[in-house]
């Protein structure tokens, strides 16, 4: 384990590694998904109290700003080396920084979106995306003759190009935004093209390889799991 000095902030990340880096892939798998899917949670509080001039924040205060508790924020960050000063608290711009090292945010990402319907297009029009470490770099569509005037800035290409152009630009991170009975294909040539990670629209569970990453977003299902709790 190795201690690195940076003013009055710590930071003991484990391995010896670098702090900006403190983990290589054998020890990243062994962090709880869990964990991973609230990291995005933490930097957003954290740039928050950041803009809002706040530098320093407590554990009790980060956790209510997330939705958690104080010593599931502690367990959390202990996965990545030590933070903080007893009496002193988190400080929130660093913090934030390096939170978005771990989950590697601190960089742009070109992204690859196959399906331009009015999902697709809802997608490539969110204004979220702007700040983000991310942006649209390729579309694909199976209709793409007739959506040529539909995409801002970025041609839309026939689906059968999506192996050969993902592999081109280097694409890491693919959206599938098709109906359920193409969506696997879509994600066959997306991996094939160099793709390790998949955001999923379609309501379908996708077959990948083992070192491809798959996020699922089914708003139907997740409403159908709500309703268990409402009253009759």
């Amino acid at each position: 384990m190795s201690t690195f000095q940076d003013a009055s902030r710590t930071i003991v990340a484990p391995n010896g590694t670098d702090p900006d880096h403190p983990d290589d892939p054998a020890d990243r798998g062994e962090i709880p998904d869990i964990v991973v899917r609230r990291l995005p949670l933490y930097v957003r509080a954290l740039k928050d109290l950041s803009a809002r001039g706040i530098p320093s924040a407590s554990s009790e205060s980060l956790a209510e700003a997330i939705g958690v508790t104080a010593a599931q924020i502690r367990r959390d960050l202990s996965y990545f080396g030590r933070f903080g000063k007893q009496g002193k608290g988190y400080d929130t711009q660093f913090l934030g920084e390096a939170i978005a090292g771990f989950l590697k945010i601190d960089r742009q990402w070109d992204v690859a979106l196959v399906g331009f319907g009015n999902l697709g297009r809802a997608i490539v029009h969110y204004r979220g995306m702007i700040p983000s470490a991310f942006s649209i770099a390729a579309i694909f569509d199976r209709k793409a003759a007739d959506l040529q005037n539909q995409a801002t800035g970025i041609a839309v290409l026939g689906d059968d190009c999506i192996r050969s152009e993902v592999a081109r630009l280097g694409i890491k991170i693919g959206i599938v935004a098709v109906p359920a009975s193409a969506a696997q294909e879509v994600a066959d040539n997306l991996v094939a093209g160099g793709v390790l990670a998949i955001l999923n629209y379609a309501p379908v569970v996708l077959r990948v390889p083992d070192n491809v990453t798959v996020r699922e977003i089914d708003p139907i299902s997740a409403m159908q799991s709500m309703t268990f709790y409402l009253p009759d």
